[in-house]
Order: C-alpha cells, then structure tokens, then sequence
C-alpha cells in the first residue's frame, strides 16, 4: 500500500502548522473549564473541527479534507502540543453517528454547534455492572408525557467530562424486561438538569480526577432525540465504538512517539541504555509503534469493521502499558520517589513519568479490556464459536 501524503496534503499541513503556531501562541489555562471551551471556540472559527464528516448531509461550517488530509491535521496537531480537547467525544463519535443513523432534524440541531465548538458531550455507556460487557446495561429509559420524552433512572461511570459537557449520549434499555442486546436505545440527554443528574469525580491512584460517576434520577430526553430508533441502540452503539479507533489513532501515536522518546533518553542518561536486556526492549517498543502505525493507515478504511477497532485497541493499550513500565525501570530506584517530601495535610505529588505508569495500568481495561477485545476478533472475525452465555 502506498502510505505516502500528496501535494495537496502538504499544503495543508504547512496551512494547519502555520494556523496552530499563530493560535496558540498566548493559549494558557486550556485544561479549565473556561479554557477548553475557549479554545474549541476557536478551532471551531478555524474550520477544524469535524475534517472527516461525511459532506453528504451539509458543510456544518467545517472545511472538507480527505482522509489523508484528516491524518495530516491530527498529526500536526499532537506534534504542536496543542490542548488536549473536550470537543473529542462529539466530533469524533456522536457526530459521524448522527451522519450514519440520525435523522435531518438532528443533524441540523446537533452538528453545526459542535462544527463552532460551543456544545460539548460525554460518553455514557459503562455502568458499575455493564463495563467491558456493554450488553449489561440496566440503565432505564421510560416514555413519558404522552411519548414526547423518556425518563431515565440508573448510574453510568467512567464517564469521562461529565462535568465540562453540555450534553450526553446515554445507551438505556427501554423495552422493560429486555436481556442483553435487545430492547436498548441511544438517547441524547441534556446534562443541566439539576436534581435529576449528579455527576461525582472518582479520585484516581494518581491523584487525577478525569473520570466520573453520573446518576440519572428521572433525567428526561425528548423523545425527537433517539437516535436510530427505539431498540436499536445496540446497533448504533456498535457503530459509534467502531469509529473510535479512526484517525485520532494516529494522533495518539504521535504521542506516544513523544513519550517513548523521553524513557530512550532518560535511559541514555542513567546509563539503562547501555544493558542489552533494557535495550532490546527499547528497541522493541519502538518496532511496535511502527507497526502499530502502519496497521492504523491500513486500517482507515475499514469502515465500522469491529475487528479493526479491536486490534487496535488491543495494540496501543498493551503497548502504553509496558512504556509506563519501561519510565520507571529506566531511572531505577530514584523511580518511587516524590518531587517532595511527604506531607500529610496535602496531596501527594506525581511527576510526568510516574503518572503516566499508574495512568497506564488502566490502558488494557477502559475502552474495552483485553480480553473483550480478543472475544470479539475470535467471534467476528475469525468466526470462532461464541462464549457460553449464562
């Protein structure tokens, strides 16, 4: 396959390098709240947002790239060490969702505000009893005054930006006494609903509080915005999971290119490098972000294929896991020590590398676990014979 980018995607990288060099010169804060939606603002006024839509339905405001000039923005954008976005769970899954099973009227309502950057979503799928085993879900969506809306009771968790997002697109089963796959729907549900969403931080080992628990007490959904139609969730959930492993792979790969570089010199510096064993394994880990590369082009067109979302999930998560590893056997014992001194009455706190080792010990568990990820390439794929169900 020829991986190489043509003339037209080196103008709009030298464009989008340009572009990023002049805004984000002066951009601080953009991890608050008022930051990151300053700075969607403003990719949004830009026209970068939403490069890979599918054009049929309407412009929405964004620019129009093919999927190499998609690849060449995301890149650009990681090597510029831009902030990261809140404006990812809407760009990148609800909005090619909508395109693929919305209908005009969602279309309409929905993409040109995360086309400017100004609505923001979260992700609920993953429940305390229904994480990697998403068919679990328990989550209720009730009609409700006369089937214009749906109340929803239930927890989702994990929930990443639940609290910066305005929105949220909610797996629930709405047909009582449903099992598994059947009787779900997709509903999206605003998030200012004060007594009926709560949204709580889960502290993390490494002191971060990215994700969230969010309790939905009678939250109402209108009933215009299902998506895909009632008892069809799973079938559009499938979809939407499926474009999770697109180009913002390769931009991920970009960083872990930045990380990797870091554990090589730092190994450099405490001499690591010098031992074949902690060599080999440098060099290894460099080989595998190749291929991991290499399998993320190839694997651009594949569509809503699970497989490949599977594999490339089951790649970067085991491979970011050992980089963690990798950062602290490099520096040795110096490894478990603090920037400070111990103080109880405050938090402790991490440097870069040791919290990247905890952060990474959940690469192989969130976003589907490892052996999810393998059920799935055994099943649909490779066409083995399906798991004994209880």
């Amino acid at each position: 396959m020829d991986f190489a980018f043509g003339p037209q995607d080196e103008e709009l990288r030298e464009e989008a390098r340009a572009w990023l060099a002049e805004h984000l010169t002066g951009v601080t804060g953009a991890r608050s709240r008022a930051g990151g939606r300053a700075w969607e603002r403003e990719l949004g006024t830009g026209g970068w947002i939403g490069l890979g839509w599918d054009r049929t339905h309407g412009t929405f405001g964004n620019r129009s790239a093919t999927p190499a000039g998609q690849i060449v923005w995301a890149e650009e954008y990681a090597r510029a060490q831009a902030p990261a976005r809140l404006g990812h769970m809407g760009e990148n899954l609800l909005a090619p969702t909508l395109l693929a099973h919305g209908d005009a009227d969602q279309r309409a309502r929905f993409l040109p505000a995360i086309a400017r950057g100004e609505e923001l979503w979260c992700q609920g799928y993953s429940e305390p009893g229904a994480g990697s085993d998403l068919a679990a879900v328990r989550t209720a969506a009730v009609r409700a005054d006369g089937g214009r809306t749906y109340r929803i009771t239930g927890q989702k968790i994990w929930t990443s930006l639940a609290r910066e997002a305005d929105w949220c697109f909610v797996l629930a089963r709405s047909t009582g006494g449903s099992r598994r796959h059947h009787g779900l729907s997709l509903l999206l549900v605003p998030m200012d609903q004060p007594g009926r969403i709560t949204v709580r931080p889960i502290r993390q080992m490494s002191g971060d509080a990215g994700f969230n628990e969010v309790f939905f007490d009678g939250a109402e959904a209108r009933a215009e915005h299902l998506v895909g139609g009632e008892g069809n969730g799973w079938r559009v959930a499938m979809s939407l999971l499926a474009r999770e492993r697109g180009v913002a792979t390769l931009a991920q790969q970009i960083g872990f290119a930045a990380e990797l570089a870091r554990v090589v010199g730092l190994a450099r510096e405490t001499g690591a490098a010098a031992e074949p064993v902690m060599r080999d394994r440098l060099v290894r880990q460099w080989a595998e972000l190749q291929s991991m590369r290499w399998n993320a082009l190839r694997n651009l067109g594949a569509g809503d294929d699970p497989g490949a979302g599977a594999v490339a999930k089951l790649l970067w998560g085991g491979w970011h896991r050992r980089l963690g590893e990798l950062a602290l056997q490099v520096r040795g014992a110096a490894a478990v020590l603090g920037p400070r001194d111990w103080d109880a009455a405050r938090p402790y706190e991490l440097d870069d590398l040791q919290g990247q080792f905890l952060f990474s010990r959940a690469d192989t568990i969130y976003g589907g676990s490892d052996e999810i990820q393998r059920t799935v390439i055994a099943e649909r794929v490779l066409g083995l014979p399906k798991e004994p169900r209880p």
